[in-house]
């Protein structure tokens, strides 16, 4: 991807202008989380919608938030997005353009509306906002709970790189960024947003096989995913590369270069291949319907 550009976590040297959050489930709360963050420059409160009265009542007390309950406000996405200069769409991909349509008329002039929805070109999102509103799309993933996000950014037609720098920096309070075109946001979420689910289940599967080599499910635990979530952190702070950290535990003609060999006989570039191939495809499908 030559034309895109990667950014890593850091504070934000400019404030956030304020800032809506429409639906706070597992990606908008991940975000929110990271906004939280009292060394974030942001003008606040946020403003968040959640579905439920009851979801509203987990944020009680939150000084730093206002929170509107959809099911007790009928306009609580139009009051949320009032006077904010950045709203972040957290909702479902067969709700966006609805709730896009819903909240246009409540749109500062000049705000940034940030879909995270797969397969939801931005044009479709313009097309229902008014023309001074400038819509980019993005990709995080769900480490970004954890401030270990990498999250994908793509700006439609509409957008500027002023725009683009502000959604930059939201998400750079949750992780890393790569500023990408709109054609290659789909591959983005292929890797890093359904990436995630690729690793746990290479987890379920590692712990499985250590229960089949007679170990309890807590031992089996312990030895698989604790080696993986181990190994990880290692290759986050090691200054090599995932294939000379692999090197390192390989010893010629030793016991991991026999398990390595089976795993690989299997055909695992192939393999990766059609499964990010069968995730683009999908999103190709949402934008078409």
């Amino acid at each position: 991807m030559s034309q895109s550009t990667a950014h890593t976590a850091a504070a934000p040297q400019t404030s956030l202008p304020r800032t809506a959050i429409i639906g706070v489930g597992s990606m908008g709360g991940a975000i929110l989380a990271g906004l939280r963050d009292p060394a974030v420059r942001i003008e606040r409160p946020i403003a968040v919608t959640t579905h439920s009265a009851a979801s509203a009542a987990a944020f009680e007390g939150a000084g730093d938030l206002v929170v509107f309950a959809a099911e007790a406000t009928a306009d609580a996405n139009q009051r949320a997005v009032q006077g904010a200069g950045l709203v972040i769409l957290g909702v479902k991909p067969w709700a966006i353009i609805d709730v896009a349509r819903e909240i246009a008329d409540a749109l500062e002039p000049g705000a940034i509306v940030v879909s995270v929805a797969a397969g939801v070109p931005t044009r479709k999102i313009e097309e229902v906002l008014p023309e001074s509103v400038s819509v980019v799309r993005a990709m995080p993933n769900t480490p970004s709970l954890i401030g270990r996000g990498v999250t994908g950014i793509a700006g439609g037609v509409s957008a500027s790189a002023d725009a683009i720098a502000t959604v930059r920096r939201l998400f750079e309070t949750v992780g890393s960024v790569l500023v990408v075109t709109e054609e290659q946001i789909n591959a983005v979420g292929a890797v890093s947003g359904s990436g995630p689910a690729y690793l746990y289940l290479f987890a379920e599967e590692m712990t499985a096989a250590a229960i089949r080599l007679g170990f309890d499910r807590e031992q089996a635990s312990l030895l698989a995913q604790g080696t993986i979530a181990g190994a990880a952190e290692l290759m986050a702070r090691s200054d090599e590369d995932p294939t000379q950290l692999r090197r390192n535990v390989t010893s010629p003609k030793g016991t991991t270069e026999q398990a390595l060999n089976v795993l690989q006989a299997a055909g695992w570039a192939e393999l990766f291949d059609r499964a990010l191939a069968a995730n683009v495809r999908r999103s190709e499908e949402l934008a078409a319907e």
